[in-house]
């Protein structure tokens, strides 16, 4: 099983790390949503440990872009927060479960095997001859992979979860670049090229934006 640890403190993420792998996970540790971002493009993760307050936007802003993306991967919250408001925002952006600092390393061990366990999420959705496994960014035909780019398969998964919906190209631009990038429409617009090749029941809304009729 592989965790994605977003933690800022960097003692405290050193030591998650050093207690997991002692556990038997493979552990990725990051201590910026940015690069935890990026992170979810590159790899599969069967479990992600946010804290919530963090440099550029909180932990809460960071899973809500991920689920809104159908990123359905198991969320843990750790966080010094405890009133209720953080813990109903929490868990409104799709969190699976929260926990308090001081972590107890030992319960939090139990959340995750327990969270991990119970992980019923439908994963994979078919289209036509694709398989697509949202929450691994695979694409598959017949069983063979298809590669894709970072940012056209996060579009391609953007446009599945609002399948038959206008996505706008504020919305996408929004989704593929952090706040500190500058998007590119020209650079939309090769993405979705990539994808009509595979599905051309993409349609452009000339002006407006995409929609993808499934």
């Amino acid at each position: 099983m592989k965790i994605l640890v977003l933690e800022d403190d960097k003692l405290f993420n050193d030591t998650l790390e050093d207690f997991l792998e002692e556990e038997g996970f493979e552990v990725r540790c990051v201590l910026d949503p940015y690069s935890a971002l990026d992170k979810t493009y590159e790899e599969k993760f069967d479990l992600y440990l946010f804290d919530v307050n963090l440099p550029y936007e909180s932990g809460f802003e960071l899973l809500k872009q991920l689920r809104d993306a159908g990123d359905t991967t198991p969320t843990i919250f750790l966080t010094s927060r405890n009133d209720k408001i953080s813990l109903t925002q929490g868990f409104d952006v799709g969190a699976d479960d929260y926990m308090k600092k001081p972590i107890d390393l030992d319960e939090l061990l139990l959340r995750i095997n327990a969270l991990l366990r119970r992980q019923t999420r439908v994963e994979t959705t078919i289209i036509g001859d694709y398989e697509l496994n949202m929450r691994s960014k695979e694409l598959r035909l017949n069983g063979n992979p298809i590669k894709l780019g970072a940012k056209s398969m996060a579009l391609l998964l953007l446009l599945v979860e609002r399948k038959n919906e206008l996505v706008s190209f504020q919305e996408i631009e929004k989704h593929l670049w952090h706040t500190n990038e500058e998007a590119s429409a020209g650079a939309v617009r090769v993405y979705v090229t990539t994808l009509k090749k595979y599905f051309p029941n993409i349609e452009n809304i000339r002006g407006v934006g995409y929609r993808f009729k499934i």
